[in-house]
């Protein structure tokens, strides 16, 4: 059973519809009645506030919790997947910076207790994948939207709000650069949001489908994104550092963050880093790539 809170069932979550959770029963709950059923058709369909119908769902959950141990089962087959396909971080072997490798480094650093915004694209996957995020309200992400830019905004607002709060931005370089005016805001009210930059120089979601589902034709002007963020950020008056290789990653990463300014960590990631798994637009679930595995 599926309880679908407040969501669209949009074409990024299902891939094919005709073959998504076929054995799956539904609970569609969603204040818009015009939401329900428009592309799953759920067996009990409630249209009403979500806080209110989770409030009511809450008693009738806990009377099934002495018998969690019929799901042992599954929980097991859930396990087993894991150790079977395990998200990694892959090693470079020409030395470059891989992307898994830096999140992962922030989430060492800031001891998993940051609140981290994304932006959109392969940024988004990589933080998702490998910042483990242990509190509510701690990973704020635009999610299926697909709003580039949303993530250095969000982190100013993150920022005012939880003004003792570590707030890291884990950005692309094509994102990024859709709000980087709101530098100003940032360093004028002292803001200390730290954008940690995962820089491939191009728009790497769009690269990575064109390398795999269109033979590597490559359009001329995707690699052709400006390289001098760094010193726009200095212009605008940002701390900014751009760590040398990977033995500089923490290093780097712990003098940013002890600073009390907006400060950008501009990490110059493999270009041709790819997210995994992934499944191909329309595709089902038996056909995710996990990459060179």
């Amino acid at each position: 059973m599926v309880i679908a809170v407040g969501v669209r069932f949009d074409d990024r979550v299902t891939g094919n519809l005709a073959a998504f959770a076929p054995r799956a029963k539904f609970v569609h709950v969603d204040v818009d009645p015009a939401e329900i059923s428009k592309n799953v058709a759920p067996e009990i369909p409630i249209v009403g506030d979500a806080k209110r119908v989770l409030a009511a769902l809450i008693p009738e959950v806990k009377k099934h919790e002495l018998s969690a141990q019929r799901h042992l089962p599954w929980m097991n087959q859930v396990e087993e997947w894991k150790r079977m396909h395990p998200l990694r971080v892959p090693s470079s072997e020409d030395g470059q910076i891989m992307p898994e490798f830096v999140v992962r480094k922030i989430w060492e650093v800031t001891r998993g207790e940051a609140v981290v915004t994304t932006e959109v694209g392969q940024n988004q996957m990589w933080a998702a994948q490998h910042y483990l995020a242990l509190h509510p309200r701690q990973f704020l992400t635009s999610a299926g939207l697909g709003t580039m830019g949303f993530g250095f905004p969000a982190a100013i607002g993150a920022q005012v709000a939880r003004p003792d709060a570590t707030v890291v931005d884990i950005a692309g370089d094509g994102s990024f650069q859709m709000t980087i005016q709101e530098l100003s805001t940032a360093v004028q009210y002292r803001l200390p949001v730290k954008v940690c930059l995962l820089n491939n120089r191009c728009l790497g979601m769009v690269r990575q489908w064109q390398e795999l589902f269109w033979d590597k034709r490559l359009q001329r002007e995707l690699l052709r994104a400006p390289t001098g963020l760094r010193q726009v950020a200095e212009a605008y008056g940002a701390q900014v550092s751009a760590p040398r290789g990977r033995m500089r990653v923490e290093e780097v990463l712990r003098v940013a963050l002890a600073t009390d300014e907006p400060a950008v960590i501009d990490f110059q990631i493999k270009p041709e880093a790819n997210v995994y798994p992934m499944i191909p637009a329309g595709g089902t679930i038996e056909d995710l790539l996990e990459g060179d595995r």
